[in-house]
């Protein structure tokens, strides 16, 4: 467990955070710019001044009161930064071994040809960083970081350079870092997406203040934190299980709380497999009758638990639920007005479009 009870003043920029994050799994930080994020990884780092304390598991790092500040170099933890910080002067190979000269805890040993393995290397060990491409540079940048056998691991906004494709590609790495080698992350980015994809916790941050922390599912349908997750990406995220596979159509059919759900083929999914999919709230659509002869596939029953009414703006957001899961659905303040929407009224949910989390199944 990280218990962080700090206080922190950047100019006119207060940060005061009172907080305990489980050391299990990938912890998200979500916010807006300028909230905070970064600077509590580097409170936590030791990279900035604090009042307060901060204890791992039993370690002390900070504690005001006895005058203790552990050095940053001596806190066990591994800081990924925006950019790869690669020594270009040395091969790949050459950066991994100066990570394993610079081992941060003893509690575990990681073995290098493991990492090597997990983050398809062998092929690049004789490169120097010139010669990578920018996915592969993150990818050496990780495992860097995880050779230093760190207590646990912070990621600011390690895909931030990289477009979607790459950064799709790059996610079931970071998965690998706390799944197979067992090294919790707090993990920043902006992309709503990418924390929904990997992270079994989300802790929202708001002007320098903790404004939540649960589980990615709740945190993510929660209404009252549009200033948090935004509006344009923001969703649920829904526990399914495979079907079976419509192959000349090339979708799957899921079912979700009983209710049959399509999406497209993914390759490595089978009947059976229990997977996390994310439904953005703008492609999700309500209606009072069930709709025929159109195009999306996807309706499900439902009932309206919440309505939020968007300060200054067009639009409400909806809370609906199945049996017991949940989805956001974004609609205008005038459809609920001329379709009389309440708390409690029967609905179709109309979805237009479907994610699969890979890091689910």
């Amino acid at each position: 467990m990280l218990v962080v009870d700090v206080r922190a003043s950047l100019g006119d920029f207060e940060l005061e955070v009172a907080t305990s994050i489980p050391l299990e799994g990938i912890t998200g930080i979500l916010g807006p710019s300028g909230c905070g994020k970064t600077t509590l990884l580097r409170v936590l780092a030791g990279f900035e001044r604090a009042e307060g304390h901060i204890v791992v598991d039993d370690e002390v790092w900070l504690d005001s009161t006895s005058k203790t500040d552990v050095a940053p170099h001596s806190r066990s933890l591994g800081y990924m930064f925006q950019d790869t910080r690669l020594f270009d002067h040395l091969s790949v190979a050459g950066n991994l071994k100066y990570a394993t000269s610079r081992t941060l805890s003893q509690m575990k040993q990681i073995v290098v040809d493991d990492v090597i393995d997990a983050f398809d290397l062998s092929g690049l060990l004789q490169r120097r960083p010139n010669e990578l491409s920018g996915g592969e540079k993150q990818r050496v940048a990780l495992a860097r970081t995880l050779l230093t056998n760190p207590r646990f691991l912070m990621l600011d906004e390690p895909l931030s350079a990289l477009d979607e494709k790459r950064r799709s590609d790059i996610l079931p790495y970071i998965d690998k870092m706390a799944s197979q080698f067992r090294v919790p992350a707090l993990y920043i980015s902006h992309a709503v997406g990418e924390v929904a994809h990997i992270a079994e916790r989300i802790l929202a941050i708001s002007n320098g203040r903790v404004q939540a922390i649960g589980p990615t599912s709740e945190i993510l349908e929660r209404l009252d934190l549009l200033n948090v997750t935004g509006r344009f990406e923001a969703g649920s995220v829904v526990e399914a299980i495979v079907i079976d596979h419509v192959a000349r159509h090339r979708l799957s059919r899921l079912t979700i709380d009983g209710q049959t759900l399509t999406m497209p083929m993914e390759a490595g999914v089978a009947p059976g497999d229990q997977i996390r999919v994310r439904v953005r709230a703008r492609d999700v659509a309500l209606a009072l009758k069930r709709p025929e002869s159109i195009s999306i596939r996807n309706v499900l029953d439902a009932t309206i638990v919440d309505l939020f009414h968007v300060p200054e703006s067009p639009y409400v957001e909806a809370l609906v639920e199945f049996k017991q899961q949940r989805l956001r659905a974004r609609i205008t303040r005038a459809s609920v007005e001329d379709l009389s929407l309440a708390v409690g009224t029967h609905v179709y949910v109309l979805i237009k479009s479907v994610t699969f989390d890979s890091s689910s199944t």
